[in-house]
């Protein structure tokens, strides 16, 4: 299974933007044979509380369509992050497009204190986005949360993607502690990022891979949108930046 991450420079609050870079890297990623593409954290409205709430839709929305349509024409499993109504309040989601199969919504559980003033909490059943393939998600915040870590070992995950906004000031914590996750509980880990500014302090890209040993074996840049992609059976990596 070829699994790949994206690393983005989103235009803050312009989804109709957004969406347009992520079909490019998405083609990209599906030229290359990956089979499942995952974005940053809030991808397609940048990380950009302050305006979650005007931003939100529910995850059945038509603005995300064509992803759908990508997903069956191109046979690629596909994850957006989009500020999502949950009752009357918002999370942060990633929204997951499988080929011809109903979507799949993920709600960050584990929020931190500064995302409270603007989020609520949601809940899922499973960590695991690929049961079959034994794929978890972690958005962010969730990486450093032990209960999340409990979760995903138990759910025998192999691999475990984080959907992240790190800003460079968080990096290096962020890529020591997603290195002790992957030799911790024998798994590999995906980081997608964005680069650019969010929410006012600038991105530290820098999406990564790390072997189930906790080495890191694949990294973009701090400064370029790309992709970066392992393939689980061969390990091979392959990456670009546009």
């Amino acid at each position: 299974m070829k699994i790949c991450v994206a690393q983005t420079l989103p235009t803050k609050g312009d989804v109709e933007r957004n969406i347009e870079s992520h079909k490019k890297l998405i083609d990209l990623a599906s030229t290359h044979g990956a089979n499942i593409i995952i974005f940053p954290e809030l991808s397609l409205t940048g990380y950009e509380p302050a305006l979650a709430k005007t931003l939100a839709i529910h995850p059945d929305d038509c603005q995300l369509d064509e992803f759908q349509e990508i997903s069956d024409s191109q046979q690629i499993i596909i994850g957006v992050g989009m500020p999502l109504k949950n009752q009357s309040d918002v999370s942060i989601g990633m929204v997951i497009f499988r080929p011809h199969q109903a979507r799949h919504t993920y709600l960050k559980q584990y929020l931190h204190p500064d995302e409270y003033p603007f989020f609520v909490e949601g809940h899922n059943p499973s960590v695991l986005i690929d049961p079959e393939n034994n794929i978890a998600l972690a958005i962010c915040y969730e990486i450093s949360v032990a209960e999340h870590e409990e979760r995903t070992s138990q759910a025998s995950a192999k691999i475990y993607i984080a959907s992240v906004v790190k800003f460079v000031r968080g990096m290096e914590k962020a890529l020591v502690r997603l290195s002790e996750l992957a030799r911790n509980n024998a798994m590999t880990v995906l980081m997608s990022n964005c680069v650019g500014f969010c929410d006012g302090e600038e991105c530290g890209g820098k999406s990564s891979i790390w072997d189930a040993q906790g080495n890191l074996v694949g990294q973009l840049d701090d400064t370029h949108e790309g992709i970066l992609m392992i393939d689980t059976k061969t390990h091979e990596l392959f990456q670009t930046t546009i």
